[in-house]
């Protein structure tokens, strides 16, 4: 191939149709493959591919249409609405955080341990806030039947006048 492949294949190369054990791995070294299957998703030829580049580059976040620009450059043949999909996979199963700046924007996090965002407006760029930086008050009760799962807070930041 031309263009560097998305995915980093480990095993014995051989001339022919032979095959080969083939073990998928993100440039930061750990099994996109075993995160997937650890994570309940089948690995699939797009998600080993959107997994690399989700996660090869540390912690972030990313919106879909971001995604879809970098797999566009990356030579990954996917449209707009598998990665979407794949996003909303990814963040049920747990491998990334959803952050929604308000109705119409939305992006992952790689990093979904317990913290909170900042969202700079005009440069639309999320950050993340370490988890002890914000001190909430007393939490409303919840309904009868319900429990508070997890709370989100997004501190919207613009450059000073």
């Amino acid at each position: 191939m031309d263009h560097e492949s998305p995915i980093r294949e480990t095993g014995t190369m051989h001339e022919g149709p032979a095959p080969m054990k083939r073990e998928a791995r993100a440039r930061s070294g750990f099994c996109v493959r075993t995160m997937l299957r650890g994570s309940g998703l089948r690995p699939t030829r797009q998600r080993l591919a959107l997994a690399e580049l989700l996660y090869s580059h540390g912690h972030r976040h990313i919106s879909a249409e971001q995604l879809h620009e970098e797999a566009q450059g990356a030579d990954v043949p996917v449209s707009l609405a598998t990665i979407y999909n794949t996003l909303h996979q990814f963040t049920e199963a747990g491998l990334l955080r959803e952050v929604a700046v308000d109705g119409t924007k939305t992006y992952f996090d790689t990093n979904v341990d317990d913290h909170h965002h900042f969202f700079i407006e005009g440069s639309n760029e999320v950050v993340d806030i370490p988890g002890s930086s914000i001190t909430l008050g007393a939490l409303p009760r919840p309904p009868e039947g319900m429990e508070i799962v997890r709370v989100d807070v997004v501190v919207r930041l613009r450059p000073k006048d």
